[in-house]
């Protein structure tokens, strides 16, 4: 009786904790859509909404860039409270004492979050805002983690021997380290609110590298179609997205390679050479996003959704990377590959 109602507490533990990822990714979202529509100065006052209590702000003015700002805000106080309920279902009823450490971190996590977004409108700092676009990233994946471990799935993983090549966990860890780095620099270039640094495809403003002199700078910024509610572009802008072009091209690579080498050395049949498969098909689908945000003058809504694919992407390789590790960290070969060469000094 006792094993069955733990059992079940643990499995509503479970199905909370995946309710706050998707919270979570929803937020994403919406946070998105604030950042797109250069909406996120138009509730100028923080934690109140134009002198009103937050909760108590009247949907009739909720019009323009106030809608979004304010639904964030929201949204936002559901996903903190959400995951204070959880932070505190895991230190009562998970017995694993880093699961509770990072039921801690998640509620602090959500703490910091909250404050760096009220922080960016009341100093009306856009560089807190690139740094509140990075830390929702890393709470998305923690929280996806936290849905992860609690999971009936994590525990027949762990229950498993099964050795992933080092070489493969290092190509898809560089990998996924490499995707969070080009998050941040999306995060950064929505942060500059210049809209488009460079609007044609597959050149960058007629050339391979785009020129940067000032007066190739100051042309941009006359044949903008941009008008409204944008900073003009400097050649920082210019070469920020030139970087992010790059990136981009590098992790598709990686990527390709991860899925090839997972599909040759796991087989078809393991699940992680599956999820490879799926991870590569996420990054194509936001390869192709980016050349629609470009195309289409960086739609809001195109913008938002290549924002959050991008996300998907991230815990995609963090899932393989928890995955990997922990499989590996079972098997006798890998223990043989790590002490290995203390075997043959003992010989």
């Amino acid at each position: 009786m006792n094993n069955g109602s733990k059992e079940n507490n643990n499995c509503w533990l479970h199905c909370f904790a995946v309710l706050a990822a998707i919270s979570t990714f929803l937020l994403l979202g919406a946070g998105g859509l604030v950042t797109s529509h250069e909406a996120g100065m138009s509730v100028p006052d923080w934690p109140n909404s134009y002198g009103y209590n937050m909760f108590a702000f009247p949907p009739s003015k909720w019009i323009g860039g106030i809608f979004y700002e304010h639904t964030h805000r929201l949204w936002a106080s559901v996903v903190g409270m959400m995951t204070t309920i959880l932070a505190v279902w895991i230190l009562a009823r998970d017995s694993r004492k880093w699961m509770k450490w990072l039921g801690v971190a998640a509620f602090l996590l959500v703490i910091v979050q909250g404050i760096l977004g009220g922080l960016r409108v009341v100093l009306n700092n856009a560089h807190l805002g690139v740094i509140h676009g990075v830390v929702g990233q890393s709470f998305f994946v923690l929280m996806c983690s936290i849905a992860l471990f609690t999971s009936g799935i994590w525990s027949k993983i762990s229950a498993q021997k099964a050795n992933i090549p080092r070489h493969l966990r290092t190509l898809v860890l560089v990998t996924t380290l490499l995707i969070f780095v080009q998050l941040m620099l999306g995060a950064t270039m929505r942060g500059q609110h210049a809209g488009l640094a460079i609007s044609d495809l597959p050149l960058a403003h007629g050339q391979i590298w785009p020129d940067t002199s000032p007066e190739a700078i100051q042309r941009y910024n006359a044949e903008r179609i941009e008008t409204t509610n944008v900073n003009d572009i400097t050649a920082f802008d210019v070469i920020l997205q030139m970087v992010h072009r790059l990136c981009a091209l590098a992790i598709f690579t990686c990527v390709a390679l991860c899925a090839a080498l997972a599909w040759r050395e796991l087989g078809s049949r393991d699940p992680l050479a599956r999820f490879a498969l799926f991870w590569l098909g996420l990054i194509t689908a936001q390869v192709g996003l980016g050349i629609w945000t470009v195309l289409s003058n960086k739609a809001a809504d195109v913008a938002t959704l290549h924002l959050l694919v991008g996300a998907l992407s991230l815990v995609t390789g963090a899932f393989w990377c928890l995955i990997a590790f922990r499989r590996s960290a079972r098997s006798p070969v890998t223990q043989n590959e790590t002490f290995g060469a203390f075997g043959n000094l003992a010989k």
